[in-house]
């Protein structure tokens, strides 16, 4: 499918850093709706919507404009995975540049 396919190339600029599947899979449909712009703010709403459900009561689980600084910036290597794997694909929203389908 072609989000796994996006979601792979997001993983390979992760490495050696694991991601759950289903996060990656976010993760991409974040770099199919924003491309290059996507923002540290992005990743970690993408993240709040996926470990809602993983631990419910973690500290984290809260507006990005919330957290504290070291929180924040640890979305940042997230955020410029996504951005590396759509400048490839010269993806600045979705509607230009050309992902495998």
């Amino acid at each position: 499918m072609y989000l796994d396919d996006i979601a792979s190339e997001i993983a390979a600029e992760l490495r050696p850093i694991v991601i759950a599947p289903m996060l990656l899979r976010s993760y991409a449909v974040l770099l199919r709706v924003k491309g290059v712009d996507v923002t540290s703010e992005d990743i970690h709403d993408a993240w709040v919507g996926w470990f809602a459900d993983v631990d419910p009561g973690h500290p984290g689980l809260r507006p990005f404009e919330e957290l504290d600084e070291a929180m924040r910036r640890a979305d940042e290597p997230f955020a410029a995975a996504v951005r590396a794997v759509a400048a490839r694909h010269a993806i600045h929203h979705h509607r230009s540049g050309q992902l495998p389908r």
